[in-house]
């Protein structure tokens, strides 16, 4: 900042009184003087080049040098100095003229009260001015940066402002705005609403919760969304992200930026792709081998565990005091060496790849044919109820349903102490229900907790294999009930789904009934 008690002086005069006469006012107003004079065009020309002067004191019209010509010079140099008239006879309208011309002020000699507050004014002027031009040429430069910044940027650099009763309009749009989204950035300031008519409608109403929610709580505004340009079959991703601050009259601007995230999007879709493929032949090869292991364990203890326990209830009665005809015991050998038999064929069959035979012959055979076999074999009652005399599933959906059916009757005749079982087998729009429900003893949360209780592990595992639900509670002393659900693959249930219809049936009207309705709200 010019020290203002420090004055360098340029004077265009050529009468000696005249100048100590205004080196003493300035002297009287606190002014420590520099000063040079001159009379002539080449010494005022020289002097303004020799050093910097703060300003330059002239007489209106000397005989070699005129006031117009001063000003003449001082532009033709580019310099920026103010110039202030002193005259001893000049009119008005040449006052005025010379004024309009550049002149900072304009006094007579007679009266130069004026003086010191002119220069003070006038320098303070200058200074102003020369800051403003600093300002001016930052701002270009900054504009300049700024405009080769957005140009290069893959997005569209905007301004948003939201006024106090909702009204939209975009005060900047950088030049991007054409190739990201098909509107000039002139379009887009003269018509805000353009926008938001490019958002695909399920994401509008995002859009707009999180505009609000940002203006209310000035925080950033970050929106991820599909637009479609007019004209355009391709639908493109677009990342906003924008800084709030509130403005006059309650307004909020944001400062922010669109980018075009089709790419990124498109890679990360192929990536989890990618990604799930490699997990599902990893899994796939996984579960090869464990399903080899586990349908061997499963096999050995379905089938085998079946009949060795039916083997030990044929043994039971030959083991208490009570005396018994030679032929009961012989029937008993007969009925043993027959299951014997059994175990080692069963065992031929595992080794082989055993798939039970009556499966051929449908699901509704082969459930009714296993407990027939069953019944006979353990003196329990089994009635079976079958909703249709077949029904239609894939080959390895029916021997997983089998297979638990298999295993339900299996833990009965070894834990339930049970006399009755109650079969149900229905199949209505896409769901296979499997109910078994026994008389016996009642099974408890502790049974199903027990780290050795593999016949439950295991039907429960097969039931989330086919994305079924698999359900069982024993009431004490009155019995258990066995429940399974399971899609056929027609229709694509949630478990969700499973687990609400599997509670709400209660025969099989009720459940025709329910799985209609399911299946109208999930096609909804």
């Amino acid at each position: 900042m010019i020290n203002e008690e420090k004055l360098s002086i340029l004077m265009v005069e050529d009468s000696e009184r005249d100048i100590d006469r205004v080196l003493q006012i300035l002297s009287q107003g606190g002014f420590k003087t520099d000063c040079q004079c001159v009379n002539t065009a080449a010494a005022l020309g020289d002097a303004l080049m020799s050093r910097d002067w703060n300003i330059v004191l002239s007489d209106y019209d000397l005989p070699h040098l005129n006031a117009q010509e001063v000003l003449q010079i001082i532009r033709r140099k580019n310099l920026d100095m103010p110039l202030i008239i002193i005259s001893s006879d000049v009119g008005e309208e040449a006052a005025e003229h010379i004024m309009a011309l550049g002149a900072y002020d304009f006094m007579m000699k007679s009266n130069l009260a004026r003086l010191v507050p002119a220069i003070r004014r006038s320098l303070h002027e200058v200074e102003n001015y020369q800051r403003f031009i600093t300002t001016q040429t930052a701002l270009q430069k900054s504009e300049a940066l700024f405009q080769v910044i957005t140009s290069n940027l893959p997005g569209v650099v905007f301004q948003f402002l939201l006024t106090g009763n909702n009204q939209t309009s975009f005060p900047y749009v950088s030049d991007a705005s054409e190739t990201l989204l098909g509107l000039s950035p002139q379009m887009l300031m003269e018509r805000p609403e353009l926008f938001p008519e490019l958002i695909l409608p399920e994401d509008k109403k995002s859009y707009h919760q999180l505009m609000m929610m940002s203006a209310e709580q000035l925080s950033t505004w970050n929106w991820e969304g599909c637009i479609q340009v007019k004209g355009d079959s391709d639908i493109k991703w677009i990342s906003l992200r924008a800084t709030p601050r509130r403005v006059a009259d309650n307004a909020t601007l944001w400062d922010g930026i669109m980018i075009n995230i089709t790419r990124n999007k498109l890679a990360e879709r192929e990536i989890a792709r990618s990604r799930e493929q490699l997990a599902e032949l990893s899994s796939y090869l996984q579960r090869v081998k464990e399903q080899e292991r586990a349908r061997i364990a499963r096999e050995i203890h379905d089938d085998i565990g079946g009949t060795l326990t039916a083997i030990k209830c044929e043994l039971f009665p030959c083991m208490d005091s009570t005396a018994r005809k030679q032929e009961f015991y012989q029937q008993k050998a007969r009925s043993i060496e027959s299951l014997v038999d059994r175990v080692i064929d069963s065992t031929r069959r595992i080794s082989l790849d055993l798939r039970p035979g009556i499966l051929d012959c449908g699901l509704v055979a082969a459930v009714q044919w296993q407990a027939k076999e069953f019944s006979d074999r353990t003196g329990i009652a089994c009635k079976v109820s079958c909703g249709e005399d077949e029904i239609s599933l894939d080959s390895d959906l029916a021997i997983a349903i089998f297979r638990v059916f298999q295993e339900t009757l299996t833990n009965i005749s070894k834990h339930a102490n049970a006399s009755r079982i109650q079969v149900k087998l229905i199949e209505l729009e896409g769901l296979v229900l499997l109910e078994v429900i026994d008389n016996g003893r009642g099974i408890t949360n502790i049974d199903m907790e027990k780290q050795d209780s593999f016949g439950i592990r295991g039907m429960r595992e097969r039931c989330q294999q086919l994305k079924g639900n698999f359900h069982i509670a024993g009431d004490p002393g009155k019995g258990t009930k066995v429940t399974i659900l399971i899609p056929t693959g027609n229709l694509d249930y949630q478990p969700g789904h499973v687990v609400e219809l599997e509670g709400r049936v209660k025969g099989s009207a009720q459940l025709q009934t329910t799985v209609k309705k399911k299946k109208k709200v999930s096609r909804l």
